[in-house]
C-alpha cells in the first residue's frame, strides 16, 4: 500500500474497476469531523476504541483542518477528548491502548496545526477552556493510576510516551501551556516508585528520567516549578540509586558502543590505511567515531547533582563493571537511523541490581563512566552540538568539584579505581599503548581528563569557554587540597606542562584570538594556577621533591612567562579595551618573574664555575634546593578564593537551548505509530 493510501486510511483494491475501501474506524473519524457522531449511532465512542488507530490519518486531518472548519469541530474535538479520557479507567486494556494513542495524536496534531497559536487558544481547542481543569485533572490522575499500578508494563510504556509526546509536542517546553496542569497535578511520585523498582525501572526507567528532566526544565527561571522542589529534597536511598543505575548504564551503552565502533575501525579499513602512509588518516577515522551524544540522560545527571546534595553520595556507589569486550550486548530496538546514545541501554543490563562479583572484576560507579563517557564527547567540539554537549559535562564537573562530599571520596586513598579515558589520536603522539592505568583516587582521572582536553583543543576555533571551565575545576580541586592538606601522588608536571603550553597558544595567537575572544582572563587563570602551587605547594604537594619540580618547569620554560609579561605589559600601557584584564595578569605575574630573576643568575653562575655548558635537569634542581633561602616571594590574596557555580543568570541560554533541541530529538524518537502497535493490541487481545 503506497504512503498516500495508507495516510488516508484506503484499504487495497479488490479489483481493478472498484474504488479502494476505507477503513472502518477512517470512517468514524470523519464522522466525528463532520457532525455529532452519536446522532446515527448511540454506541459510536464504545466501537471507537475497540478500533486500531490509524495516527497517521488522524494526525493529517487535524493539521489539515482550516479556520472555519476548526470551530465547526471544535465541540466534536473536545468530546474526543473527553471520551479518551473516560476510556482510560475502562477495564477492556484495547480500549485504554487505543485511547492512549488517540489522545497522543490529538495533542500532536492540535500543535502542528496551531504552531503560531497561543497555548490557551490549543487548550480550547482540544478540551475547552470551562473544562481544561477538570479534563486534565482526569488524564493525570488516570495516567498516574496506570503507571503506579500492578497493570501491564506495556501500557505504563504507554504511558509514558503519551507523556513525553505531550512534553515536547513545542520546540520550547516553557511555551507549552499544558504542563501547567502537568505542574498542578503532580507525576513525580509515579517516576519515583518506577526508578525505586528493580522491574519497573529496568522497563521504563529510561523515559522516567528522561521525562523529569524535561519536567524539571518547564518555566524553571519564571516561576515555581513543582518537580524542582521536589526533586531537590528526594532522600530515599533506593529512588537515588535508581535513577543513578538508569544514568550510569544509558552511559555505559554509549561508551560500550563507541569503543566496538572504534574497534572496528582499528581493525578494518582504516587501520589498513593508517599502516601504509602512517598517520594521515587518523583524522579522518576518528571523525567516523564522532557520534552523536545523549545529551537528554547527560541533562538528567546535571539536574541531579545540581538540585540533589543527596545524589552526590551515588556518583561514587561501587557495581561490577561489564566487561566490555566479553558481555554480549542484547540489541535496543531502533530503526537504523536512530543515533548511537539516543536509545535506552539494553534490559540485561538494567534488570538485575546485584550482578555476581567475579574477584578478577574491576569494579565501578557512575562517576567513572560519565569520565569515561567525557573523555569520548570532549575530544570533537567542531560544532555546536558536540560543543555543548562537552561543556555539559564541564558544568557538571564543576557542581562536583564544589561539593565537599563529592571532593572527599574523589581525594579518598581508600577508594582507588583504574580509569581508562579515551585519547585523541593526534600526529604528534604516539598511540597509548592498550594497558590499565594504575588504581588511583578518582581525582586523579579527572585531572587526567582536564590535561588531555587542555593539550587537545589549542586550535583555530578556540573553545575559550570550555578552556576557562576546565581551568576553574583544576583551581577548585587544588583549592580542596589545600583547605584539607591532602598530598595527592599525581603527575604534576604533565599538568604544569599543559598549562605552559597553554600560554604559548595563547601567545602565539593573540592576534586572532583577541579578535573574538577575553585571552587575558584564561591567561589570568592559569597565571594563578601557578601562584597556587607557588604560594601552597608545600601543604599538597606530595614530597618536597614536586615543590622543586614546579620551579624546575618554572626556570626551564620562562621564555613563556617572559613573553607574557611583555604582552599583557605592552597591552596595559596602552589604551584599549583589554588594558585593565591585561594588568591583572601583569601583577599576577610577580612571583613567576621573581622565581626567574633570582635562580636564572644562580645557573648561569654554576654553569660557569663549573665550566658546564648545558646544565641537567638534577644539577638545576641542586641549585633551586640551595638558593631557596635568599628568594622573596609577595603574598598573594585571594588565591584560594573561587566564585561558586550559578545556573542562573550566566547559564540559563545556555540551558534554554539545550533543552529544545533535546526536546526535539526526543519528539523524534517518541514514535507511537511504529510503537509496536501491532503487538500491543495482539497483546491485550490474548488476555481479552
Amino acid at each position: 500500500m503506497s504512503q498516500t493510501e495508507k495516510r488516508a486510511g484506503l484499504l487495497r483494491r479488490t479489483s481493478s474497476s472498484k474504488k479502494p475501501l476505507k477503513e472502518k474506524v477512517v470512517l468514524m473519524y470523519e464522522d466525528i469531523f463532520a457532525e455529532e457522531p452519536t446522532k446515527s449511532n448511540p454506541r459510536f465512542w464504545d466501537e471507537l476504541f475497540l478500533m486500531k488507530v490509524n495516527l497517521e490519518y488522524l494526525e493529517g486531518k487535524l493539521e489539515s483542518l482550516d479556520g472555519d472548519e476548526v470551530l465547526k469541530v471544535k465541540d466534536n474535538i473536545n468530546s474526543l477528548f473527553q471520551h479518551c479520557v473516560q476510556a482510560l479507567a475502562e477495564e477492556h486494556q484495547i480500549k485504554v491502548v487505543n485511547a492512549l494513542q488517540t489522545l497522543c495524536a490529538l495533542f500532536r496534531g492540535v500543535h502542528q496545526k496551531n504552531k503560531s497559536a497561543t497555548g490557551f487558544d490549543i487548550i480550547n481547542m482540544l478540551m475547552g477552556f470551562d473544562k481544561a481543569e477538570l479534563r486534565m485533572k482526569e488524564l493525570m490522575e488516570s495516567l498516574d493510576a496506570l503507571l503506579c499500578g500492578d497493570g501491564s508494563e506495556s501500557l505504563k510504556s504507554l504511558c509514558l510516551k503519551l507523556l513525553l509526546c505531550l512534553v515536547t509536542v513545542t520546540d520550547n517546553i516553557s511555551q507549552n501551556t499544558i504542563l501547567e496542569y502537568v505542574m498542578i497535578n503532580s507525576i513525580f511520585e509515579a517516576i519515583l516508585q518506577i526508578l525505586s523498582d528493580v522491574s519497573s525501572r529496568a522497563q521504563h526507567g529510561y523515559d522516567a528520567v528522561v521525562l523529569l528532566a524535561l519536567l524539571v526544565n518547564y518555566r524553571k527561571y519564571e516561576s515555581v516549578n513543582p518537580y524542582i522542589v521536589k526533586l531537590s529534597i528526594v532522600d530515599d536511598e533506593p529512588t537515588l540509586d535508581g535513577m543513578g543505575r538508569v544514568i550510569h548504564h544509558a552511559l555505559a551503552e554509549y561508551n560500550r558502543q563507541y569503543k566496538e565502533k572504534e574497534e572496528e575501525n582499528q581493525g578494518g579499513f582504516f587501520s589498513t590505511l593508517t599502516s601504509m602512509v602512517g598517520s594521515m588518516f587518523i583524522a579522518d577515522a576518528d571523525e567516523k567515531l564522532s557520534v552523536q551524544t545523549n545529551e537528554a540522560i547527560l541533562l538528567a545527571l546535571y539536574e541531579a547533582v545540581h538540585l540533589n546534595r543527596n545524589f552526590i553520595t551515588v556518583l561514587a556507589q561501587s557495581h561490577p563493571e561489564i566487561d566490555i569486550a566479553t558481555t554480549p550486548a542484547v540489541p535496543v530496538p531502533a530503526s537504523p537511523l536512530t543515533p548511537l546514545g539516543t536509545t535506552p541501554p539494553s534490559l540485561d543490563m538494567m534488570n538485575n541490581p546485584e550482578l555476581p562479583l567475579d574477584p578478577n572484576l574491576q569494579t565501578s560507579n557512575l562517576l567513572i563512566t560519565f569520565l569515561k563517557y567525557s573523555s569520548i564527547v570532549m575530544q570533537d567540539t567542531k560544532d555546536e552540538h558536540r560543543l555543548n554537549s562537552a561543556r555539559l559535562c564541564l558544568i557538571i564537573l564543576t557542581c562536583i568539584a564544589e561539593d565537599q562530599y563529592a571532593d572527599a571520596f574523589l581525594h579518598d586513598d581508600n577508594m582507588n579505581f583504574r580509569v581508562n579515558l579515551h585519547r585523541m589520536p593526534m600526529r604528534h603522539r604516539k598511540k597509548a599503548a592498550d594497558k590499565s592505568n594504575p588504581s588511583r583516587p578518582l581525582v586523579c582521572a579527572v585531572l587526567d581528563l582536564m590535561v588531555e582536553f587542555i593539550v587537545t583543543h589549542m586550535m583555530k576555533e578556540f573553545p575559550m569557554d570550555l578552556y576557562v571551565r576546565c581551568v576553574q575545576i583544576i583551581h577548585k580541586l587544588i583549592c580542596y587540597q589545600k583547605k584539607c592538606r591532602v598530598r595527592m601522588h599525581y603527575t604534576w608536571r604533565e599538568l604544569w606542562s599543559a598549562l605552559i603550553n597553554l600560554l604559548k597558544f595563547l601567545l602565539s595567537n593573540e592576534t586572532i584570538l583577541l579578535s573574538k575572544h577575553n585571552i587575558f582572563q584564561l591567561a589570568l587563570q592559569v597565571v594563578n594556577l601557578f601562584n597556587m602551587f607557588i604560594t601552597y605547594g608545600d601543604t599538597f604537594l606530595p614530597t618536597p621533591s614536586s615543590y622543586d619540580e614546579l620551579y624546575y618547569e618554572i626556570i626551564r620554560m620562562h621564555q613563556v612567562f617572559d613573553n607574557l609579561y611583555c604582552m599583557v605589559l605592552r597591552v596595559s600601557t596602552n589604551a584599549g579595551p583589554w588594558k585593565e584584564p591585561a594588568s591583572k595578569v601583569t601583577h599576577a605575574l610577580v612571583n613567576v618573574r621573581a622565581i626567574i630573576n633570582h635562580f636564572n643568575p644562580k645557573i648561569e653562575s654554576y654553569a660557569a664555575v663549573n665550566h658546564i655548558s648545558q646544565l641537567s635537569e638534577d644539577q638545576v634542581l641542586e641549585v633551586v634546593r640551595t638558593n631557596y633561602d635568599t628568594l622573596t616571594l609577595k603574598l598573594q590574596d585571594g588565591l584560594d578564593q573561587f566564585e561558586r557555580y550559578s545556573e542562573q543568570p550566566r547559564e540559563a541560554g545556555f540551558f534554554k537551548e539545550l533543552v529544545r533541541s533535546i526536546s526535539l530529538n526526543v519528539r523524534k524518537n517518541v514514535s507511537l505509530s511504529t510503537m509496536s502497535q501491532d503487538v500491543l493490541l495482539k497483546e491485550f487481545s490474548s488476555i481479552s
